[in-house]
């Protein structure tokens, strides 16, 4: 159902290069860029994660309870995701372990513009 969701960033190269660098440890790559975004996928069948400059040109804001989820093949991969996100310079909101009682393994970090990240499991 989701083809993409975008985060507003004030700064485009220095978001590219933390998304860049993150992405390429799960295999991602660039799908697509412009002057104002870029955004990674899988592939360019699969949903996308991208960074914007906000069109209305007011600066970027990070939404209070927005949170972008992405899915890990095991709680190894949540694990070496979420360490990459913080050796890049993201910021911790939650290190790599179990939540609830559901089996649900999840990691959670904020990336340089403050966007609020899941690494998950289950």
């Amino acid at each position: 159902m989701i083809g993409y969701v975008t985060l507003g960033t004030q700064d485009l190269a220095r978001a590219s290069a933390f998304y860049d660098a993150l992405f390429a440890s799960i295999g991602a790559k660039r799908q697509w860029e412009s002057e104002r975004s870029a955004a990674w996928g899988m592939d360019d069948s699969s949903p996308a994660l991208g960074v914007i400059k906000p069109f209305d040109g007011q600066p970027a804001t990070v939404g209070n309870g927005t949170m972008v989820a992405l899915v890990m093949p095991s709680r190894e991969a949540v694990d070496a995701f979420y360490a990459k996100a913080i050796k890049l310079g993201a910021a911790d909101e939650g290190k790599p372990g179990p939540r609830g009682s559901s089996g649900y393994y999840g990691a959670y970090f904020r990336d340089p513009d403050g966007n609020k990240i899941a690494a998950y499991h289950d």
